[in-house]
């Protein structure tokens, strides 16, 4: 419980510092570029964690197969849902197998 309580606080107090931080330096064109390439480092690293990560191992499975269709997916410009039940039918066509 104390955990959870120490987490709160410490993430209040970052959304809390970032009112503090003078405008002048969001205005800066260096942050703006590292700004907008924030979510996509984090959207990465989620998709390479749920892809590789198996509890405390590191695992390749039908997930990386599903992963792959969706790149090439998205290299032909497939739409988004589309993309999607490509992934998600090519992951479980490998695990059934």
């Amino acid at each position: 419980m104390t955990s959870v309580l120490i987490v709160c606080g410490t993430c209040y107090l970052l959304k809390l510092s970032g009112y503090l931080i003078p405008d002048s330096l969001f205005a800066n064109p260096r942050f703006q570029r590292i700004n907008t390439l924030i979510p996509v480092v984090l959207l990465s690293a989620l998709v390479a964690v749920q892809t590789f990560g198996s509890k405390s191992a590191l695992v390749i499975d039908q997930r990386l197969a599903g992963v792959l269709v969706a790149a090439i997916a998205l290299k032909f410009k497939a739409p988004f849902p589309l993309m999607m039940v490509l992934a998600a039918l090519t992951s479980a066509l490998i695990y059934r197998i």
